[in-house]
């Protein structure tokens, strides 16, 4: 029996082929909706979308429009009801569980509004995790931590558990986690809603020269317009299908 996203990744292989393009990230007729109790409601109407390569993207908009439904497909933490996702040009929804997984965890970076840490361990055991995860022995995951945890500037919290560092600090121990393969591809949702002006601005400053260095896509779920303002596009859902904002 064909699996049913199998079938949907090949209705919509003349499409990926007509549309590939320079983009690092290409969205191709992407369908998602969820029922509710009286009827389907659709998020995403065959949108198309395009990311460029170390481009900066804010997807701003009220609560309900789809996203963050957008981010979790772009970020392959759920997938598509139809329709294509293309990093440089290679559809991953044709990848078995096993293979999006390793993807994933090599490719994609995630930092969230809560930071979802594990409390009984310290900031340099959490930013190692993905390295373990990946097979990588614990002396260079060690060393790939202290040095993005340095970056991050918490050099002198690598011993502390998460518990006892401050909302801005744990989310940079979210953020050095999220950063410790290197990714290519970096997906933040509200990643400063529970943090004060002060600690905002600073994670605010640290995405921007972290894409910098690294080159890497930087897409952000925001409210915060000062935020969303400092990204080199920003977009909005419309009707189903992704729209650019001004």
């Amino acid at each position: 029996m064909v699996d049913q996203h199998e079938r949907n990744s090949k209705e919509t292989d003349e499409k990926d082929v007509g549309n590939f393009s320079l983009s690092f990230i290409e969205a191709v007729d992407l369908w998602k909706g969820f029922d509710d109790t009286k009827a389907r409601i659709e998020i995403l109407k065959g949108a198309d979308f395009q990311i460029a390569s170390a481009e900066t993207l804010a997807i701003v908009g009220p609560s309900g429009i789809g996203k963050s439904t957008f981010l979790n497909l772009l970020g392959t933490l759920d997938r598509p009801d139809k329709g294509s996702v293309l990093f440089q040009g290679e559809n991953v929804f044709r990848f078995d569980n096993e293979k999006l997984a390793r993807f994933r965890n090599e490719s994609i970076g995630f930092v969230f509004q809560f930071h979802h840490l594990l409390p009984e361990f310290s900031a340099r055991e959490n930013a190692m995790m993905p390295c373990l995860i990946q097979g990588i022995s614990k002396e260079k995951a060690m060393e790939a931590a202290d040095h993005i945890l340095e970056r991050v500037g918490l050099e002198n919290r690598l011993h502390h558990r998460v518990t006892d560092l401050s909302g801005g600090e744990q989310q940079r121990v979210a953020l050095a986690r999220a950063l410790v393969l290197n990714p290519s591809v970096l997906l933040a949702d509200e990643p400063t809603g529970n943090l004060d002006k002060k600690n905002s601005e600073q994670v605010h400053n640290l995405l921007l020269s972290l894409n910098e260095e690294l080159g890497m896509v930087l897409v952000v779920v925001t409210h915060n317009m000062e935020l969303a303002s400092l990204m080199s596009r920003r977009v909005t859902i419309l009707d189903g299908q992704m729209a650019e904002m001004d």
